[in-house]
């Protein structure tokens, strides 16, 4: 089971992302870590796979480190609230089905005055 688990997140992995650099992948449980690297040696998004979908919580970074996004996948399908980091703001979406159904956008600003 594993195995196939394993195969199905390498090749799903051409489909999510076009880089050339080879993906970590790990069994864990019932379910694949995948962490996906930039050309530069960098994270660019980790997460997991089970039964060849998406699932669990999913972390995508920029070149340089910083998070752009951070959300969660269930059966392969967006699902509640996913965080959009921007140079100025913090966007925050929600998911039903795949489906936006709701956004805030938040300045980054008003967030450090708030901590």
């Amino acid at each position: 089971m594993k195995k196939s688990v394993i195969l199905a997140a390498v090749l799903f992995s051409g489909i999510l992302t076009a880089q050339e650099v080879n993906p970590e992948l790990e069994a864990v449980g019932n379910k694949v870590k995948a962490t996906y690297y930039y050309e530069n040696g960098k994270v660019q998004q980790e997460g997991f796979f089970r039964d060849g979908k998406l699932d669990g919580v999913w972390v995508s970074y920029d070149e340089k480190g910083n998070k752009k996004a951070v959300g969660e996948y269930t059966e392969g399908l967006k699902t509640g609230n996913w965080i959009y980091f921007n140079e100025n703001t913090v966007s925050k979406v929600a998911y039903v089905d795949n489906k936006v159904s709701s956004v805030k956008n938040l300045q980054k600003n008003a967030l450090a005055d708030r901590n």
